[in-house]
């Protein structure tokens, strides 16, 4: 039995029959009980009312032990104009006004006299607001004559409880049939969905039906579908912008490395100058792709040492002092008095500001600023890069750190490889940091470093 919505309807319809059983057997017998109390509370009643009228005709109880063996016997003979209706055989016993039992099915019995305790289930005899005797009286199980009202009203409720029964029971299958559908039928769209996406149609979407568990599992497939088309898109993109990066260096080292060697061109200060560049710029790309390795692996290894926080701006700022200067930048240091002394690696964490002083000096015009800012705020330390120059669109925002990303297509030409900013955030986030960034374009950029005190 492979198929869960079998599995689940043949479940729903076993709890359903073993509750409509249940629920038959308990409400048939306490039908039955109450039927049966019901006829004996009538059936005294009837003898309580005879005996009375039998006191009153003759004002004494001789002769009434016969006709009570009598229908003792035979509990549907008449008694007084009255009858028994079909009980079983009954057990009755009589008892005077001097507690003395007149009448009893064991004969030994008669004579006896019973105490007030004996009398206490004794129902008593009341002729003109005199107590005449008393009766106690029992029965055995039922006898109902075939063809009685009793039986035909207790068939009745037996026919009814078994039709309620069978109903509540396809009924049970009906809606078990239902519900199983409706839960598994989420199921088997993203028994579907998982298929195609392994035969590598990414990005498929299935309806999300529920808020239930099942509504959730949907919309984490959903969410996990989505970011595995964009990862296998964003794979696709990198392997193609590596390739490209790779290959614009390669090709500028080849065509000089065959000229030299054919003798078309002379080796000069200026051609060893071109391919030691480009040897750089290969080397700096392959540095990149690794440091990003490390950290996708966990693997990034960090020399974490206590480092004065303010010092480390100031060491930054001195050595990004040449390149703001050559472009008519002002580049300062704008840190509060008692930054705190936290472990990290500060080479490091100076290649990460490097990369984002960089990327201000690339899009703030001569005569701008640059801000290296320090705070510590409820136990956090934020250090920021701030600059006033052309800011990002919103459109470029929200990608701005990932890979090989160029919000400005001339990046590339510049010996960019597009890998700085993932590589930032990456350093930040072995640290334990966040890396964020806030920008209006005329307005300027904000990088935000947001690390723990330790």
């Amino acid at each position: 039995m492979r198929s869960l919505t079998l599995k689940l309807t043949l479940a729903f319809l076993l709890v359903g029959l073993t509750g409509a059983v249940l629920v038959a057997l308990i409400l048939q017998r306490q039908t039955r009980n109450a039927f049966n109390l019901f006829i004996l509370n009538r059936d005294q009643q009837v003898l309580v009312d005879g005996l009375v009228q039998y006191y009153q005709v003759h004002g004494n109880w001789a002769g009434i032990a016969e006709q009570l063996q009598a229908i003792q016997g035979d509990p549907a003979r008449p008694f007084m104009g009255g009858g028994m209706m079909g009980r079983g055989r009954m057990r009755i016993t009589l008892v005077g006004a001097d507690r003395t039992i007149i009448s009893a099915i064991q004969s030994d019995q008669v004579g006896q006299r019973l105490s007030n305790a004996d009398l206490a289930r004794a129902v008593p005899l009341k002729v003109n607001d005199q107590t005449a005797g008393w009766l106690l009286m029992d029965s055995g199980p039922p006898q109902l004559i075939p063809g009685s009202p009793e039986g035909l009203f207790l068939r009745a409720i037996n026919r009814a409880t078994l039709l309620s029964a069978f109903f509540a029971i396809i009924l049970a299958l009906t809606l078990g049939g239902l519900l199983a559908y409706t839960l598994t039928r989420s199921l088997r769209e993203l028994t579907e969905a998982t298929v195609e996406i392994a035969q590598g149609k990414l990005g498929r979407q299935v309806k999300v039906r529920s808020n239930d568990e099942l509504g959730e599992l949907a919309s984490s497939f959903n969410k996990m579908s989505l970011d595995l088309a964009r990862a296998t898109q964003a794979r696709r993109q990198m392997t193609a912008d590596i390739a490209h990066d790779l290959r614009s260096p390669l090709s500028v080292i080849s065509g000089y490395a065959e000229a030299l060697s054919d003798g078309k061109l002379s080796g000069t200060p200026e051609t060893y100058s071109i391919l030691y560049q480009e040897t750089r710029h290969l080397s700096r790309l392959v540095e990149d792709l690794r440091i990003l390795s490390l950290a996708d692996a966990g693997e990034l290894s960090l020399n974490l040492s206590g480092m004065d926080l303010g010092a480390l701006l100031n060491r930054v700022a001195a050595r990004q002092a040449v390149a703001a200067q050559q472009k008519g930048i002002t580049l300062r240091v704008e840190a509060d008095q008692g930054l705190p002394t936290i472990q990290i690696d500060s080479e490091r964490m100076s290649q990460v500001f490097d990369n984002l002083i960089q990327n201000a000096l690339r899009y703030t015009q001569s005569g701008g600023e640059i801000v290296l800012a320090g705070m510590a705020e409820n136990g956090k330390t934020r250090l920021q890069v701030r600059d006033d120059g052309s800011g990002i669109s919103s459109e470029d925002l929200p990608h701005i750190f990932d890979r090989f990303y160029r919000g400005d297509k001339s990046r590339q030409e510049n010996g960019e490889s597009g890998l700085g900013l993932a590589i930032s955030k990456s350093i930040v986030e072995a640290h334990g940091g966040t890396l964020t960034v806030e920008s209006q374009p005329g307005k300027g950029t904000t990088f935000t470093i947001t690390l723990g005190s330790k």
